[in-house]
């Protein structure tokens, strides 16, 4: 066996065979498993870190990454033992009381910033917080100031409105836990466009997130929508059986579409047989 830092093994098609580990809040990175350790997904990890050890969960394996992407790679060190979980389990309980002493030295100095997260790092030497703010905030007394305080290495990184949602959590329109807090690992560019290709409602209230942006799952099925360019729009009239008839909905997910005679009768035809309909 080679050791952790061993040069990693690349595939022959130029990527690397990797392991995908998260952390709090859904935070995600690949890791190298050099010394070939035997990992599932759900078992806990410790993982090189910035001068230190992490623990995370592995979530994929033999994932497939171009090599030399976003710079160097980091290792899989070991397996978790139960104790190296108790003892995660004891850091994360830890945080709330970081999160309050860094609220308070925020108001302290007035700075005009929103503290959202605090993520400490399994071995204690880094700390993170995470805020959001409207303007570039000088924040580095604050940063002398904690670390001071917890005798630690400090970092406060700010964040965006979706990483903000992804890290609070809560419900969609939909009645179920968000994407980004679930299984969603990476947020996709998401355009206006994919609202009217789907003929949605472009109304803010019914296209947006709670983060206030659109959508992410806009994008899930975009490229069915994108692809189906011989779908019809609504209020697109057609000949059938020497009646003309209006399309009423389009549900591009089952291939269908309903068309609603002059009488207001409505008959459901497949894309198939909207084409030919279309070519009477």
């Amino acid at each position: 066996m080679s050791d952790h830092n061993s040069a990693p093994r690349e595939e022959t098609s130029g990527h690397l065979r990797l392991s995908e580990v998260t952390f709090k809040r859904g935070r995600a990175s690949y890791y190298m498993n050099p010394l070939e350790f035997s990992v599932a997904p759900g078992m806990f990890v410790v993982v090189s870190a910035d001068k230190g050890e992490d623990l995370g969960r592995v979530m994929r394996t033999d994932v497939l990454r171009r090599a030399g992407r976003r710079g160097a790679v980091r290792t899989i060190l070991r397996l978790a033992t139960p104790d190296d979980v108790e003892l995660l389990s004891s850091v994360r309980a830890r945080e709330e009381s970081f999160f309050g002493i860094c609220q308070a030295r925020i108001r302290a100095r007035n700075l005009p910033m929103k503290l959202v997260d605090v993520e400490s790092q399994f071995d204690g030497n880094r700390v993170t917080f995470f805020f959001t703010a409207d303007t570039r905030v000088d924040f580095r007394a604050l940063v002398r100031d904690l670390a001071d305080t917890f005798k630690t290495r400090i970092e406060l990184r700010q964040i965006g409105v979706r990483d903000h949602a992804k890290r609070t959590g809560g419900c969609g329109s939909c009645g179920l836990p968000l994407c980004c807090t679930t299984f969603l690992q990476e947020f996709q560019p998401v355009t206006l466009r994919m609202a009217r290709e789907q003929s949605l409602s472009l109304s803010p209230s019914k296209i947006s997130g709670v983060c206030g942006r659109l959508k992410c799952c806009l994008a899930f099925e975009h490229e069915l929508y994108a692809s189906s360019h011989h779908s019809p729009s609504a209020g697109q009239c057609v000949i059938r059986s020497g009646v003309e008839m209006s399309v009423v909905s389009v549900d591009q997910a089952e291939g269908r579409v309903v068309l609603a005679g002059p009488d207001g009768e409505e008959c459901s035809l497949s894309l198939d047989e909207w084409d030919e309909a279309r070519e009477e």
